[in-house]
């Protein structure tokens, strides 16, 4: 036979027996979570590629509507993308990978660090790149039409 531990209102886990469950389990993911990867998701890298073409697609609206140039500014080095309307300013997470390819010279003048957007909804064109793991998004904004699309993309 099994030997019972007390019956009726005696059966039954003591406080002091749940205190030291409870413990362990604090204790284990105490030591657990800070070990768990903490980095950008594909959903948050989707997520900033689509809110860094956003910000494009409103500065080129922005060039339309008020019958101006309007330059946004990318710094690959930063990690920044800023309206040049707003003057509002994407800063992307560390663990993303950040690259511009924007055109040297734009309209008779010098840019590098700008995609130019005119009036007419012409741009100078530019691809911003962004990438963790291998996986990854770019940011094209076409130089005839200053269109913008994303596309995803694997290393």
């Amino acid at each position: 036979m099994i030997p019972v531990r007390g019956s009726g209102a005696e059966a039954g886990f003591t406080l002091l027996e749940i205190v030291c469950v409870l413990a362990i389990i604090a204790l284990l993911a105490a030591v657990i979570l800070p070990a768990l990867p903490r980095g950008t998701s594909y959903a948050r890298l989707e997520a900033h590629a689509i809110e860094t073409a956003t910000l494009l697609k409103q500065d080129r609206y922005a060039a339309i509507r008020r019958r101006t140039r309007v330059a946004t500014e990318i710094s690959a080095a930063a990690r920044t993308v800023r309206s040049g309307v707003s003057g509002r300013a994407l800063r992307l997470p560390n663990d993303i990978a950040v690259e511009a390819l924007l055109a040297q010279r734009c309209d008779q003048r010098a840019a590098g660090r700008t995609i130019d957007f005119f009036p007419s909804g012409r741009s100078c064109g530019g691809t911003i790149e962004l990438t963790r793991l291998g996986k990854g998004f770019q940011v094209r904004v076409n130089w005839l039409t200053g269109g913008i699309e994303l596309v995803p993309i694997q290393l």
